[in-house]
C-alpha cells in the first residue's frame, strides 16, 4: 500500500518559478511579467503558460492577465490547501479561469492532466483533489495541494479534508476502481455546473467497475448544482453513517431556465419545486446509491435523486432524508428504476417522492432483518454481519409540507410495514398517469392527509417548456380550462382499463376523500381488501386556485378544490372486498360498484345512504354489483 502524502507530492512536482512560466505572448512578458523569487505577477493583457505545479508565497494577476495550463492539461489554485479563484468563463459553458488579485500565503498552482467528461453535446474539463483509477490514486490528474490531514493510500482515504471555494471543482472522483473514503469532510462553496455530469460535486463514482464507499462522511455544499454525491455509468456507490447537506447558490444573472440537460442549473418549476441544488444524483446504466444509516438534506429542489437512465437502484435504510426549505422532494423515481425506503424519515418541503416512470417501481417499508440481509446481496453492500445486527429494524415515517407522493408519469409505488405518511395535502397525487398503489396495513401503515383527501387525481398541469431559438426553455404557463369537458363515446366508464390510476388498499382504516377530477378517458379504480374507508369516492370536476400558473406561482400546481359530479370521462370504480367497509360521508358519483359478500356500505351514525343507479333507487345489497351512473347520497 503506498502512503501518498501532499508534502511529498509538492516536493517531487515543484520546481523555480521562473522555470516554470512559459510566456504565450513573449513581447509583454519581458516588459511587465515579474517572476522573481517565490512571487509571480501576471501583467494586464498578458497570458502564460505554466509547465508544470508551482508553489510561491504569492501570486498576482493583473485585470485582463490569465493564467492557463498547456494543451491536455489543467490549472487549479490552491492558498493554504483551499481550492479558490476559479470561474467559469461564461454562462452556460464549461470552461474556468483563475480571476484577476492577488493571493497570498501557502500558493499552489497545480498543472494536472486533463479529465475531460463528456455528457450529450458538451465536454467538461473536470478538476479534483483526488482521482483514482484501478490502479489507484492518479498524482497526475489530482490536485493533492487540496488535500489536507489524514492519509491517503491507493485504496484509501481517512480523515482527509477538502475545501473549494472556487467553481466546478470536484472533491474525489473514482472511475472503475475499489475505493474507500473513512471520515473525509469536503466542504464546496461556489457554483457547480452540472450534475448529469458531475461536475461540481462533493463525491464522484463513475463507471461499471466502481465499487465507492463512504463512511462518517461530512459532506457541506452551496453553490448552483455543487452535488454531494453522484453515481454514474453503473458505478455502485455506498453511503454509511455520513452526512450530506447541500445548500442552494446564486444563479448567474443571465442564466435562462431551461430542461435542456446539458444547460439545466435549476429544477424545472413545473413539478411544483424551485432551488438549484440537489444532494446527490444517480444516473447512467445500472448504477446503485445505497444510503444506509446517514442523513441527507437539499434546501430545496431534491435530497435523493434519479436522473434519466436505465437499470438505476437507488435504496435508503435506517436513513434522515429531507429538505430544509418549503419545497422540495425525497426521492426521485424515473425510467424504470427501481427506489427503495425503508425503516427511514424524511422530512421534505413537497413530496416524499416524485414518480415520473415509465416504469419506475417505488417500495417503502420496515428494515427487517430479512430485507437488509437480501439487499446486502443483492446491491454488493459488503456489510458484515455484525453490521447487519447492528443495524435496528424500524418503520419508515414521511411527514411532507405539501403532498405525500406525485405522480408525474406511470409508475408502481408500494407503502407496507409500519409506514406512517403525514402530508398537509393529498396523500396521493396522481397527475393523468397509470399508476398501481398498493398499501398494506396489516403491520400498521398508516395514511394522515391533514386536508382530508388520500387520493386526487387531476389533469397533468405541467404547460411544458417553450422551444426558444432551439432550445427547450422553462417559460410555458398553464392556463384553467372553462369549458366543461366533452364526453368521449369511446371510452367506457364502467370499465377497467390498464392505463387508469389503480390504487389497492388492505388491512388498513382509512379516513379521506379519493377524487377523479380527470378531463380526458382515465378512470379511478379503487380495490378496498379487509378495509374501511370513512369519506368520499367521487368523480368530480376539480379546480385550481387561480385561472394561470407560471414560474412565479409554480407552488399553485396540484392545489385543486373539488365538486362532486357526476362521471363524463372520469369514472370512479369502487371493488369492496370481503371484509370492507365503506362509510359515507357525503355525496359521491360512482361508475362502478362491487359489494363482496360480507362488505357493508353505510353512513355515519345518526344517518342514512340512499344510492340510485341510472336514477333509480336501488338497494345496497352485499354481495351485489352495479355499473352506470351511481349516486350515493347521505342524509
Amino acid at each position: 500500500m503506498t502512503l501518498i502524502t501532499r508534502r511529498s507530492v509538492l516536493i517531487a512536482g515543484t520546481a523555480t518559478a521562473g522555470a516554470l512560466l512559459v510566456p504565450v505572448n513573449s513581447a509583454t512578458a519581458t516588459a511587465s511579467t515579474k517572476t522573481s523569487g517565490k512571487q509571480i505577477s501576471v501583467g494586464s493583457g498578458e497570458t502564460y503558460e505554466l509547465a508544470a505545479t508551482t508553489q510561491v508565497s504569492r501570486l498576482t494577476i493583473a485585470a485582463g492577465g490569465k493564467i492557463v495550463a498547456p494543451d491536455g492539461h489543467s490549472l487549479s489554485l490552491t492558498v493554504d490547501g483551499v481550492e479558490t479563484g476559479q470561474l467559469l468563463t461564461e454562462t452556460g459553458g464549461t470552461a474556468t479561469l483563475v480571476q484577476t488579485g492577488t493571493y497570498r500565503g501557502d500558493v499552489v498552482l497545480t498543472v494536472a492532466a486533463a479529465n475531460e467528461v463528456t455528457y450529450e453535446t458538451l465536454t467538461f474539463p473536470f478538476r479534483q483533489a483526488v482521482y483514482v483509477d484501478a490502479d489507484g490514486v492518479v498524482r497526475d490528474k489530482s490536485v493533492l495541494a487540496a488535500v489536507l490531514g489524514g492519509r491517503l493510500t491507493d485504496t484509501l482515504a481517512r480523515g482527509v479534508s477538502i475545501t473549494s471555494t472556487g467553481e466546478c471543482f470536484d472533491g474525489v472522483y473514482v472511475r472503475d476502481a475499489a475505493y474507500t473514503l473513512d471520515r473525509p469532510t469536503i466542504s464546496l462553496t461556489g457554483n457547480g455546473r452540472s450534475d448529469f455530469a458531475g461536475y461540481g460535486a462533493a463525491v464522484v463514482g463513475d463507471g461499471s467497475a466502481t465499487k465507492l464507499v463512504l463512511d462518517g462522511a461530512r459532506i457541506t455544499n452551496k453553490g448552483v448544482v455543487r452535488t454531494g454525491v453522484i453515481s454514474d455509468d453503473g458505478a455502485n456507490v455506498i453511503v454509511k453513517n455520513s452526512s450530506v447537506r447541500c445548500r442552494n447558490g446564486v444563479l448567474p444573472a443571465d442564466y435562462q431556465a431551461t430542461v435542456e440537460t446539458p444547460y439545466m442549473e435549476s429544477v424545472p418549476w413545473m413539478l411544483g419545486l424551485d432551488g438549484n441544488v440537489r444532494a446527490t444524483n444517480l444516473i447512467g446504466a445500472n448504477s446503485t446509491a445505497t444510503y444506509l444509516n446517514s442523513t441527507v438534506f437539499s434546501e430545496t429542489w431534491g435530497a435523493l435523486s434519479v436522473e434519466g437512465g436505465s437499470g438505476l437502484k437507488l435504496t435508503a435504510v435506517n436513513s434522515h432524508v429531507g429538505n430544509t426549505g418549503e419545497y422540495g422532494y425525497g426521492t426521485y423515481a424515473i425510467g424504470d428504476a427501481t427506489v427503495r425506503v425503508l425503516g427511514s424519515r424524511l422530512d421534505v418541503g413537497s413530496y416524499a417522492t416524485i414518480i415520473a416512470g415509465p416504469a419506475a417501481v417505488v417500495h417503502y417499508g420496515d428494515s427487517t432483518r430479512e430485507a437488509l440481509a437480501a439487499l446486502n446481496t443483492e446491491l454488493e453492500l459488503g456489510l458484515s454481519n455484525a453490521e447487519l445486527k447492528a443495524l435496528p429494524v424500524r418503520s419508515t415515517v414521511v411527514n411532507s409540507g405539501h403532498f405525500g407522493y406525485m405522480f408525474f408519469g406511470t409508475g408502481t409505488l408500494t407503502l407496507d410495514g409500519g409506514t406512517v405518511v403525514n402530508s398537509e395535502r393529498a396523500t396521493f397525487l396522481n397527475k393523468g398517469q397509470q399508476t398501481t398503489i398498493t398499501v398494506d396495513g396489516s403491520k400498521g401503515a398508516r395514511l394522515n392527509p391533514r386536508d382530508g383527501v388520500i387520493l386526487q387525481m387531476i389533469e397533468l398541469d405541467d404547460p411544458g417548456p417553450v422551444p426558444v431559438d432551439g432550445k427547450m426553455m422553462n417559460i410555458g404557463v398553464y392556463t384553467e380550462p372553462t369549458d366543461d369537458p366533452t364526453k368521449d363515446t369511446t371510452f367506457d366508464v364502467t370499465a377497467v382499463h390498464t392505463t387508469d390510476g389503480a390504487a389497492t388498499f388492505t388491512a388498513i382504516a382509512l379516513k379521506g376523500d379519493f377524487y377523479n377530477g380527470m378531463r380526458k378517458g382515465k378512470n379511478m379504480v379503487l380495490t378496498f381488501e379487509d378495509a374501511t374507508v370513512e369519506g368520499v369516492i367521487s368523480a368530480t370536476k376539480a379546480k385550481h386556485r387561480v385561472s394561470s400558473i407560471d414560474a412565479s406561482t409554480f407552488y399553485e400546481l396540484g392545489i385543486v378544490t373539488n365538486t362532486a359530479q357526476a362521471a363524463v370521462n372520469n369514472g370512479a370504480v369502487v371493488r369492496l372486498n370481503s371484509g370492507s367497509r365503506w362509510t359515507v360521508t357525503g355525496t359521491s358519483y360512482l361508475t362502478a360498484l362491487t359489494l363482496a359478500a360480507d362488505a357493508t356500505v353505510r353512513a355515519p351514525r345518526g344517518k342514512t345512504v340512499t344510492m340510485t343507479v341510472d336514477g333509480t333507487t336501488t338497494a345496497i345489497t352485499p354481495g351485489t354489483s352495479h355499473t352506470g351512473a351511481i349516486t350515493l347520497t347521505v342524509a
